[in-house]
């Protein structure tokens, strides 16, 4: 989101002591079909320094794995391409089509709305934050009230103009008692909030409207979040999915879904479900009119997305798979820029908290045991993605690797485990307990070359455990009903984390907690983590966190990988890093002739 107008790729797996806090919107469920926003290169990486590279630069020293990667002849564009003078097509995963960023979900939706709203703040490549619709931002000296003064003369793709009403009322719709989105923000501590959830008031107290660019927030208690999650909000407009909306009652904001309106980049032109989301240049962006007058998300799979890419379909794949043949073979395309960048999230295999064979440690402990996850990450992504045992990429400040158990395979461990767990070997060689036969159901993704290799070692394995595995095949967003429904007993997925370690993924009834997993010690580490400001005791406070999810396994943890975007040399001025994804950049990218 910086406004720079170059490629800037970080190098290396990055971002430590130096970083400022970033807040969260939220971490985000990724297909990992052919996935690419979650990963990181040795085991034994750390977090070091960060760097950056010019157009001219690839990753420094003897190992080429990280950086951007340039293409070596541009004669080679494709024709197709070549005549597409205004408009830039990106490959990736079809989205959900839930194009409000207050209930999205998927990377793939996150995609479509980040190009089609603003907050007051941004995320930068460092994954720090700073202004963005927001000229400024004051901070009381007792950090309990935040003021936040915006831009004059931002409008609405509709020309409708933006006030900071517009905010409040998005922070209405937060906090409405029917709001059933992943956002957690009554955890945002903002006073009158939890009266104006409860129906018992009709406006929330703690916010003052000072004028139509001034908005001042006072909350109960400062954390270290408490500013970025504020402006981190995407500002829905009240005169539209206002309309109709009464407290308590959010169904008419949801029927608008599939027809947003923001301020952002692009403004939504069509969608047609699992064929395309068209985006049209706002020429009244804030910042300028971007520069390509429009820009189309194509659905694409991993059978179909290097080959269409090769002839001009697309101008650019989001969430090529990481291998060895897919970076050759893109190489050699000799037209095509390559980002190669540790990923800032990790795979994992759920399972259902709520179903009583998964709620006991010792069993879940057993199946990661028994899990062969090595030779699952190297059958996918040889040197491109590690075997990782906390839930965490190692580009965070908060990683560590200090008293975690590494859950090596060890089959007669597992074994034992499952026998002290009272799981004991009947007839067919199936374990029972308590009259059940333990028989795990896999959701399967299909097309997803992750599941395709996971899936036999998985059903081998846990055979030899005495454990049967029966899979059914589904596409990403059936999964993700699902898994909304709790109609589920495993499946593989993987989290876009944000900046911040803070998140309720695993938290007892969190917002983003989808397995039912509840610890009342990681519930209190993660509250503490969040209160303190000190970013050393913060720390000390996350790896006590990690280390105790470590010991109780919520999920299969599976791997970090890395991220690789493939874009045709004559899209020029993508700012991407770990932490920024493509979308925030695009109103500056241009399609050179």
């Amino acid at each position: 989101m910086r406004m720079k107008r170059k490629w800037n790729w970080l190098m290396v797996v990055v971002l430590a002591l130096s970083m400022m806090l970033a807040a969260c919107t939220g971490n985000k469920n990724d297909n990992t079909a052919s996935e690419s926003p979650s990963a990181s290169p040795s085991e034994n990486a750390s977090p070091s320094a960060s760097a950056s590279s010019s157009p001219s630069e690839t990753a420094t020293g003897e190992d080429q794995t990280f950086g951007l990667i340039k293409a070596t002849d541009t004669s080679k564009i494709p024709a197709v391409s070549k005549n597409r003078t205004d408009t830039l097509i990106i490959g990736m995963q079809a989205p959900q089509g839930i194009f409000n960023p207050i209930y999205m979900q998927t990377a793939y939706d996150f995609y479509v709305c980040y190009a089609l709203f603003d907050s007051f703040l941004e995320v930068n490549p460092d994954g720090t934050y700073s202004e963005s619709l927001a000229e400024k931002v004051d901070i009381s000296e007792d950090g309990l009230k935040y003021t936040f003064h915006l831009k004059p003369g931002v409008t609405f793709t509709d020309g409708t103009p933006m006030t900071v009403k517009d905010y409040y009322f998005t922070l209405k719709l937060l906090l409405d008692s029917s709001y059933d989105g992943e956002l957690d923000p009554l955890s945002y501590n903002i006073v009158g909030a939890k009266e104006y959830h409860e129906n018992k008031a009709s406006e929330i107290s703690g916010v003052k409207i000072i004028d139509d660019y001034t908005v001042e927030v006072t909350v109960t208690e400062k954390s270290a979040l408490t500013r970025d999650e504020l402006g981190n909000i995407y500002i829905l407009p009240e005169a539209y999915y206002g309309k109709g909306y009464k407290q308590g009652n959010l169904q008419t904001v949801k029927a608008l879904n599939d027809k947003p309106l923001g301020s952002g980049q692009y403004k939504l032109a069509s969608y047609k479900p699992g064929q395309e989301v068209v985006l049209e240049a706002n020429e009244n962006y804030f910042r300028g009119a971007p520069k390509i007058k429009q820009v189309i998300y194509k659905p694409t799979t991993e059978a179909t997305q290097l080959e269409m890419l090769r002839n001009g379909e697309t101008d650019a794949q989001e969430g090529v798979t990481v291998t060895e043949d897919n970076v050759e073979e893109l190489k050699a395309f000799g037209f095509v820029d390559l980002s190669l960048l540790p990923n800032n999230g990790y795979g994992y295999i759920a399972m259902n908290h709520k179903l009583k064979k998964f709620q006991d440690a010792k069993v879940r402990q057993a199946l990661t045991y028994g899990l062969n996850r090595a030779e699952i990450v190297e059958s996918i992504y040889g040197p491109y993605a590690r075997v990782i045992n906390i839930p965490q990429s190692n580009v965070s400040w908060a990683y560590t690797e200090e008293n975690i158990e590494k859950y090596e395979f060890d089959p007669e461990k597992a074994k034992q485990l499952l026998d002290e767990a009272g799981w004991v070997v009947g007839s067919g060689g199936i374990r029972e307990k308590d009259g059940e036969k333990f028989k795990i159901n896999f959701s399967a993704t299909a097309d997803n070359p992750v599941v395709d290799a996971l899936l036999p070692i998985m059903t081998k394995n846990y055979k030899d455990l005495g454990i049967e595995v029966v899979s059914e095949t589904l596409d990403f967003n059936a999964i993700m009903d699902k898994k909304d429904k709790g109609d589920f007993e495993m499946f593989f997925a993987a989290w876009g984390l944000t900046p911040d370690p803070d998140n309720t993924v695993y938290i007892t009834n969190g917002a983003q907690n989808d397995t039912g997993y509840s610890n009342k010690k990681v519930d209190e580490l993660m509250a503490a983590g969040k209160k303190e400001l000190d970013i050393e005791k913060r720390k000390e406070i996350y790896k006590q966190m990690y280390q105790e999810l470590n010991k109780d396994v919520p999920d299969i943890l599976l791997y970090q990988r890395a991220n690789l975007m493939a874009i045709n040399a004559r899209a020029q001025g993508f700012d991407i890093s770990p932490y920024k994804e493509f979308p925030f950049s695009l109103y500056q990218v241009e399609l050179q002739q």
